[in-house]
Order: C-alpha cells, then sequence, then structure tokens
C-alpha cells in the first residue's frame, strides 16, 4: 500500500559508451544454499562431529547476509576469510513445516584456501544454540551479533570484530556490546600457512553497553579493526574502535587495544569532541603509529560535515587532540515518513529488535511499504556519506589514504521529499580521495577516482600494501532509470529496477592516479527488495568491502541475483507496483489477521554476499 505518487521533471542523462574493464568472476562466499556448508568450526578442525538445529537450519537456509568484510593472509594471499551479518540461522525449528523467526543473526565465518575462487560457509562459534566444546571459548552475552570486521597480523592469527544486541533471556533489552573473535594457525606460527586463521582461540568482550529497551541505553556499534604487521615495538597488537550512542542522543567514537593477542582489552578511551559522529575506521603506518578517522555530521548545526584524525605515537596507549582533515557536502539518502495503514499480523516475519518505522512527518532513512511508507513513494535502501581509511605498513611513509561519498556538482530540486541533504533537494554521489601526512599534517586535494558524468557512487572502501592502492565502490551508472532527483534504482513511477554493479581502480603511485574504473560484478542487482521489517523496506548494509596483499586484491559485496521476486498479498496489485516486493506465502484468517510468511526459503530471502579477485 503506497501513497500517491508526486510526479517530477526528469533530468535529460546521455548514456555514453562504457570506457570500463571487466574483473574476474564472482564467487559465492554465503553457502545457505543446501550445498554441505555451515559444518561447525570445532568438527573442521577437530574431526570430531558436532551439529546442531542452527547449522541444519544454515544449510537450506537461503536467507539474508549483508555488509560483508574480507581480509587476506599477510603470509599467503591465496587464504582469505570473510564475513557478514548472517542471517541463516532465524527460522526455526529446522525443517519445520512452519517455522518461527526465533533463531540468531550472527556473524559468518567465510574461508578461501584458493584466492577466493571457491569459500565454505559457517558461523563464528558463541551463538545461540551453540553447543559444542568451542562455544565455551565464547566469553560474550548476546543473542544475535553483526557489523563484522577483520583483520590479520603477521603471526598467522585472525581477528573478527562484532557489536552485539539482543538479550538471550529474551527481554527487550538491548545489551550493545563489542568483541572481538579470535583465530589462529593449530600448528602455530610455524605451521603450514594455508591453516592461518583457522582454529577458534576465544572470544572477549572489548566494551560493554548498558541493558535498556530500545537502544535507550549506551549502545556500542560502527565497528573497527585493525592489526600491527609492521615489525614494529608495537607488532601483533590489535586494535578496535567503535561508535558509543547513548539514549540522550549523544555519540562518541572510543578505542581499545590488546597487546596479548585478543585476550584481553584496555579500557575504552574517547577519541572524539564532536557530539554526531560515526564510521570510525583504523590505520597503522610501518613505524607502528596509530591513526583513527571518523566522519562528523554537522547538517544540524548548519555546517559543513567534515572527516576528522587523530594519532597516537605510543602503539596506541593515548592519541592527541582530533583535527580536521577536510569538509564535504554529504549525500544522505532521506525522505519524510508518511506511515500507512499496516495490516494486522498474527505472527512477525522477522526477529524483534528491528528499527522502528518513523512517525509522520519525520525523516526517514529508508523507504517502503505500510508503516514504512514515506511521501515521495519511493522505495530505497539507507545510505550515509562513509568514510574509510588505511595505512601502508609496508612504508616508511606516514601517508594516510582515505575515500568517501559525497556530492559532486551541484544539488537539484528534486520535486518530491526525496533527497540527499535534506528533504527536496539531492546530488550526484561520488567515490572522492585523498591521503593525509601525518608526520606533516599535509593533504592533497579530494578527487573523484571515477569521474563519470553518469550514476551515483556509494559505499566505498580502499587498501593499500606495498605500495599498491585499490578502491571500490557500489556504481549505478548502469541503472536504466538513473536520475540525480531520485533514489537509486527508481523510476519516475517508483517501480524499482536492477541498478548497482560493483567498480574497483588502482594505483601504483600513491593515488596520484587511478586506473580506468573495472566492473567486477557479472550481474547487476536490485538493493531495493524489501526484506526487512515484516518485508516492508530494503536493506543493503552499510558497505562493502576489499583487501590486499601486494598486486593480489579481494573485494566482497551485499548481492541480489538469488533473490526471487513476488506479490505481497497483504497489498492491493493497483495500489504498489513497485517491483520491490519478494516472494513470500501467507494466509489470512476471518478476521483479517495475515500470517508470517510461511515459505522463508522460497528465495525471496536470497541475499548473498559475493566476492571477486580485482584486475
Amino acid at each position: 500500500m503506497r501513497p500517491a505518487f508526486i510526479a517530477a521533471a526528469v533530468l535529460a542523462i546521455t548514456l555514453v559508451s562504457p570506457s570500463f574493464s571487466i574483473g574476474a568472476g564472482n564467487a559465492r562466499l554465503s553457502h545457505d544454499d543446501a550445498t554441505g556448508n555451515y559444518v561447525s568450526l570445532y568438527t573442521q578442525n577437530t574431526g570430531v562431529a558436532y551439529d546442531d538445529a542452527v547449522l541444519q537450519e544454515c544449510r537450506i537456509a537461503r536467507g539474508r547476509q549483508n555488509e560483508p568484510s574480507d581480509a587476506m593472509d599477510p603470509r599467503n594471499p591465496s587464504v582469505i576469510l570473510g564475513s557478514s551479518n548472517d542471517y541463516c540461522g532465524v527460522y526455526q525449528p529446522a525443517g519445520a513445516t512452519v517455522q518461527q523467526p526465533v533463531g540468531p543473526i550472527w556473524l559468518g565465518y567465510y574461508r578461501s584456501q584458493d584466492g577466493g575462487t571457491t569459500f565454505t560457509s559457517t558461523l563464528v562459534p558463541g551463538y545461540p544454540g551453540d553447543t559444542s566444546p568451542y562455544a565455551a571459548l565464547a566469553h560474550i552475552r548476546t543473542a544475535s551479533s553483526g557489523d563484522p570486521v577483520i583483520a590479520w597480523d603477521n603471526h598467522g592469527r585472525a581477528f573478527f570484530g562484532s557489536e552485539s544486541s539482543d538479550d538471550p533471556a529474551g527481554t527487550k533489552k538491548t545489551f550493545g556490546d563489542v568483541w572481538v573473535a579470535t583465530f589462529d594457525n593449530p600448528a602455530g606460527e610455524g605451521g603450514a600457512s594455508a591453516n592461518d586463521g583457522k582454529r577458534f582461540v576465544r572470544s572477549e568482550v572489548v566494551a560493554r553497553g548498558s541493558s535498556a529497551p530500545n537502544l535507550l541505553g549506551k549502545f556500542n556499534d560502527k565497528t573497527a579493526i585493525e592489526a600491527d604487521r609492521s615489525g614494529s615495538s608495537c607488532d601483533a597488537n590489535v586494535y578496535f574502535a567503535y561508535s558509543r550512542f547513548t539514549g540522550n542522543g549523544g555519540v562518541a567514537i572510543y578505542f581499545s587495544r590488546s597487546t596479548d593477542h585478543g585476550a584481553t582489552w584496555s579500557s575504552p578511551k574517547k577519541l572524539s569532541s564532536a557530539t554526531d559522529v560515526q564510521f570510525p575506521d583504523i590505520s597503522v603506518t610501518g613505524n607502528g603509529h596509530v591513526y583513527v578517522t571518523w566522519r562528523t555530521f554537522m547538517a544540524k548545526k548548519h555546517d559543513l560535515d567534515s572527516i576528522q584524525i587523530t594519532k597516537s605515537t605510543d602503539c596506541g596507549a593515548t592519541f592527541g587532540t582530533p583535527n580536521t582533515i577536510g569538509t564535504f557536502v554529504p549525500n544522505d539518502a532521506v525522505d519524510v515518513a508518511d506511515p500507512q495503514p499496516t495490516p494486522t499480523q498474527a505472527t512477525p516475519d522477522d526477529p524483534a529488535g528491528e528499527d522502528a518505522a518513523g512517525a509522520s512527518g519525520s525523516l526517514a532513512r529508508d523507504c517502503g511499504d505500510f508503516a514504512a511508507a514515506c511521501q515521495s513513494g519511493y522505495t530505497f535502501f539507507r545510505r550515509d556519506t562513509q568514510v574509510r581509511s588505511t595505512a601502508d605498513q609496508k612504508s616508511s611513509s606516514e601517508w594516510i589514504y582515505l575515500v568517501y561519498d559525497a556530492t559532486k556538482g551541484t544539488e537539484v530540486p528534486t520535486g518530491t521529499t526525496y533527497g540527499t541533504n535534506g528533504p527536496g533537494t539531492a546530488g550526484q554521489a561520488a567515490t572522492f580521495f585523498f591521503r593525509y601526512n601525518g608526520a606533516t599534517g599535509a593533504s592533497t586535494t579530494p578527487v573523484v577516482i571515477d569521474n563519470e558524468t553518469r550514476g551515483h557512487q556509494v559505499f566505498p572502501d580502499i587498501s593499500v600494501d606495498a605500495g599498491v592502492l585499490f578502491a571500490i565502490w557500489w556504481d549505478s551508472r548502469f541503472d536504466s532509470e538513473y536520475s540525480i532527483m531520485r533514489p537509486i534504482g527508481n523510476s519516475a513511477t517508483g517501480v524499482t529496477v536492477a541498478s548497482v554493479d560493483v567498480f574497483s581502480s588502482k594505483s601504483t603511485n600513491g593515488g596520484m592516479t587511478w586506473s580506468t574504473g573495472a566492473i567486477l560484478t557479472t550481474t547487476k542487482s536490485n538493493p531495493n527488495y524489501e526484506q526487512f521489517s515484516n518485508r516492508t523496506i530494503p536493506f543493503a548494509g552499510d558497505y562493502l568491502w576489499v583487501s590486499n596483499v601486494g598486486n593480489t586484491a579481494y573485494a566482497v559485496w551485499t548481492d541480489w541475483r538469488n533473490t526471487v521476486a513476488g506479490a505481497d498479498p497483504r497489498e492491493r496489485t493497483a495500489e504498489d507496483n513497485d517491483g520491490a516486493d519478494v516472494i513470500q506465502c501467507r494466509t489470512v484468517s476471518s478476521t483479517g489477521s495475515w500470517s508470517g510468511d510461511l515459505c522463508p526459503h522460497a528465495g525471496g530471502l536470497d541475499q548473498d554476499i559475493y566476492g571477486s579477485a580485482l584486475p
């Protein structure tokens, strides 16, 4: 059920001939597709049989995965670890005629030993329902986890960072902890590098949130992780940063370090001074200095949004005062909420605790159906300008390399309530790059890496090693309905289409010049499928990821090529022909109450993680 669509003039865009190269083939990381994956890591490492209902469900789920990360083993680039928010175990009991959304959302553990050609899939140990001997090594308290980030040290150890929320006791309290899992080589550092990061060692809480309903306590989120591989006196330290949200509306960036491979963590330190900050990232330079960057949100104060940085010269023990090193015009998709009547539903489609819809007239970051409807009539996923940073630990320089997706050129009226810097005006999103010299404080002028006239470039990431830089982003240049005035993948009449590809670029001269954009995806995706919040809104996650060891690089992204479209029987077709509905099965009672989705395995939720080597 959708509001009346407000017509708007369409900017004329000329489709130019493509000037890009084609990447390698795509590999699926999240194999919840009846291929025999999701075997417990305990069994994989010990050979002792173990199984549980969560893993059984994951093998057949055809469920959702998003917010992927990956990291290449610096000792052996053929070993690649990946993760994501993995919803494969949500529907329980496994194999029942009617599955209920009572299982965990957890961190996937995806492993390749052939350079990313193939992956095996399972879960990081410690999930609710895990009773293997590994579960006792997970010293965490949570019923769900997400925002996975990964880092390797130079000694065969890998570290997975996470935020966590739900109370295992089933209350409405949200713990909001952040924690890190450690994996090592079963034979130690001297073992064959093909087994690096394979054995689960432990999970430990880095910082605890406070228990309160509806995220009104102290909630830690937006994670970042890095390990020191410099060979300096800081070598093998692990660093973790995150945003701390509090019920009074304040947000701050906090930082912690481990000097014993994730066994213990230092008391968190507040790094930021601004009151609205997110998206921290960590860089370590070749001399062991640690830098943390983040984005400030200044729109409410009618000031420029900015990029800030702070530096530690003592292995993360203390940090200097943060400095602003750049400003930009954000490209944050936004609309005005216009909730519509929601059909009565006897059972939910998703676990409790998902974000509630906004009140009528409030700003909305994502738009869909029923309570999630927006005045413009568009359907779109949430996205904000992000800042990602990295440094070359094999270099003697203190360059910090940064990318961000901000507005390029002039904003225009949209003719609707949709906008990218507040309702009613929008601009083209582009991926910008600049570098910052930590030794001198000098910065280069930001440049657009792949300066296309058509399409939005969002969710960028950057990686560097041994003097070679790689950048990736989502790109909508081949969106047949592209207009600066509309959300990605939306036509003038509110119909969504396949619209995003992943592009990459490479630099071998410190970012002074970049290669022509290369398309990595072999299939274009529709990111606006309504797969969340009882099948009413899309969710694409908040980031993509790239990792490299010298000239070898691998990128991962969220992908909808396997999603099965369909009709939502709760809607009248004439009122909602947006192309965003997914296949679902429901019955309605004599009182007009709808059932939950009775066929969650039919493919409507088949959102996956794919990856590719970079050219």
